[in-house]
């Protein structure tokens, strides 16, 4: 991650969440005293951004916090596993606290949701991708995330790629009117993807050489069908209803990719708690 882009955004969340000021630490200790205190994992979980992102809260509070033994981003904790040690002044370790363990355990819970998914489809050489089904504000940081639990990214932005869906096909009026605007408008290296939901539009795509065919909410038996069809012309992307219980059964449809908005949108956050050290 941009190291510059990140402490930006940690600014603002810090900003959000002090405001003018810690009304209750400030009333309690001095800007001298200082301390020490642990993040600990209260369950299991695949941690992400213990190093790279929380550590930095703390640091972007104030350039003298210490954050030492920082568990590796991808390492697969127990309950009580240490995470994080910081040190120094108590009111700045008060006031990174929240913002640090928010994003610590919303970052740890898609990593280890990403990485229950890509340990069912091992064996095979299905990519399991996420969406733009991110939460505002978050996105770099919740693709990482992703990325942590052994998944791979889908477009950052609009600006990553063409993917023609149901809304621009309906106003444009069929697959080959959208794809041929598309093609006058857009330089030849960029590939070119379109959704589907029913095998006569897979056809309508393999007529016009689309890039990638997206799968959209088909049953495994019909995405088996339709990567027969499409027979290695095209990349295949299934998308779509896709949960922990249907995705053994998609990726046997020989699809390449499975793109799953619940990775990011239906994560549950890891349980972390940061204790003082007496």
């Amino acid at each position: 991650m941009d190291k510059n882009l990140l402490h930006s955004m940690i600014s603002g969340f810090l900003s959000e969440d002090v405001g003018r000021g810690d009304l209750t630490s400030e009333s309690i200790f001095r800007k001298q005293e200082t301390g020490k205190a642990r993040l600990i994992a209260r369950d299991g979980f695949v941690a992400a951004g213990v190093g790279s992102v929380a550590a930095e809260v703390f640091k972007v509070q104030n350039s003298a916090v210490v954050t030492e033994d920082p568990v590796e981003d991808g390492t697969r904790v127990d309950p009580g596993s240490l995470l994080l040690t910081v040190s120094g002044p108590v009111v700045d370790l008060l006031k990174a606290e929240r913002v640090a363990l928010n994003l610590l355990q919303r970052l740890s819970g898609i990593a280890t949701l990403t990485a229950s998914f890509v340990e069912r489809v091992q064996g095979s050489q299905v990519r399991i991708t996420d969406t733009r089904k991110t939460t505002p504000g978050l996105r770099v940081l919740e693709k990482y995330a992703v990325r942590v639990g052994g998944g791979k990214n889908h477009r950052f932005n609009l600006t990553d790629g063409v993917l023609i869906k149901d809304n621009h096909i309906a106003a444009c009026g069929s697959i080959v009117a959208t794809v041929e605007r598309v093609r006058e408008n857009v330089p030849h290296t960029i590939r070119i993807e379109v959704e589907t939901d029913t095998l006569a539009q897979v056809d309508e795509c393999l007529g016009c050489g689309v890039d990638i065919i997206m799968l959209d909410n088909m049953s495994p038996a019909m995405m088996s069908e339709a990567v027969m069809k499409i027979n290695g012309r095209a990349l295949v992307e299934a998308s779509g209803g896709v949960n922990i219980d249907t995705i053994e059964a998609i990726a046997g449809s020989g699809v390449d990719i499975i793109s799953i908005g619940a990775l990011t949108h239906s994560a549950p956050s890891c349980d972390i708690g940061m204790d003082w050290v007496c």
